[in-house]
């Protein structure tokens, strides 16, 4: 009896992945998605060749009810999956200057890396689709936030890899069909108040119907393609913020002959260090910034940036430091 090529695909990612974890222990995340059920059954099916343990966890965010119940049936379905330990963990959700998804997103990941370190791994997967990426670049798109946004979600980066940004969505549930797994639908991901979930269910389908088939790959791949210049041009900027920046700020005079895209990347990773948070700085923050740097005039002119943080052009200086709240 032949392979389920989609089962083969999700496979196969993931073998790729994990050829260089040795004998650390995998941990999956899994909301109990068709994708994460996908992707742990690949990762329990490639572990009885390998020396590494699958630890399957899930994050309860608290956000919708039932939640807790829906976390202990992960739990439960991860076990019949074969992992080799499962967990769950509630987290808390505090949206204190950027949005409830995006502060959902960052605690989950806290969590995870927490997790990891705490059993050993090097590794957590993350069930992300060519599916998502395309939504992504999408969104980056219709948000004008620069080529960064464009290029997508980042395969790897600290101890999260992405094995599946070249599996469809539709390859991952007809993974599970094919091995009988049942699967989750969040109700977030259906519901139109959401702009990923009108993006997925009305936009690419839309493109798709009036484009021509293969949008969500010509996305994916445009994100992957951008993916390594932005990467340099990020070093590059990192580079300069270690010479340029002191104490809370910069010397305008010292940036204003940089190369304007590692100028502005570098103002925005000094917004970050300030305590901007990402998901929530977009160009026109970026922007505001750098109009600053050029403010002959030297008068003072306060930028209000995400995360309560304030930018402020002082004489030759342009600062950062935390809004002041009134009570």
């Amino acid at each position: 009896m032949s392979l389920d090529p989609a089962v083969a695909a999700v496979r196969v990612a993931v073998r790729r992945t994990l050829a260089d974890v040795g004998d650390h222990p995998v941990v999956v995340a899994c909301s109990g998605g068709a994708d994460s059920l996908a992707l742990l059954a690949a990762a329990v099916f490639e572990a009885r060749s390998a020396p590494w343990r699958v630890i399957g966890v899930t994050v309860d965010h608290g956000l919708q009810d039932g939640s807790a119940d829906q976390a202990a049936q992960v739990v439960a379905q991860m076990a019949r999956l074969g992992a080799d330990e499962t967990g769950s963990c509630r987290v808390s959700v505090v949206a204190e200057g950027q949005g409830p998804e995006s502060a959902a997103r960052e605690a989950r990941y806290a969590v995870l890396e927490e997790i990891a370190g705490r059993l050993g791994s090097r590794v957590v997967l993350l069930g992300h689709t060519r599916d998502d990426q395309a939504e992504t670049a999408l969104l980056g798109l219709t948000r004008g936030s620069g080529g960064r946004s464009v290029a997508g979600m980042r395969r790897a980066f600290d101890v999260f890899r992405r094995p599946l940004l070249d599996v469809s969505r539709a390859q991952t549930e007809a993974a599970c069909a094919a091995e009988g797994i049942d699967f989750w639908t969040d109700p977030h991901n259906e519901d139109p108040r959401f702009t990923r979930a009108r993006v997925r269910h009305t936009v690419l389908p839309m493109l798709e119907r009036e484009l021509g088939p293969g949008v969500a790959e010509t996305l994916a791949r445009t994100a992957e393609q951008l993916r390594p210049d932005m990467e340099a041009l990020d070093r590059f900027a990192e580079q300069a913020l270690a010479t340029h920046h002191a104490g809370d700020g910069f010397d305008v005079r010292e940036i204003e002959t940089l190369e304007p895209a590692v100028r502005t990347r570098m103002l925005r990773l000094a917004a970050l260090r300030a305590g901007s948070p990402p998901a929530e700085l977009f160009a026109v923050h970026v922007d505001a910034l750098e109009r600053q740097v050029f403010n002959r005039d030297q008068l003072p002119k306060e930028i209000q940036l995400p995360g309560h943080v304030t930018a402020v052009r002082e004489g030759h200086h342009l600062r950062f430091r935390p809004t002041v709240v009134e009570s």
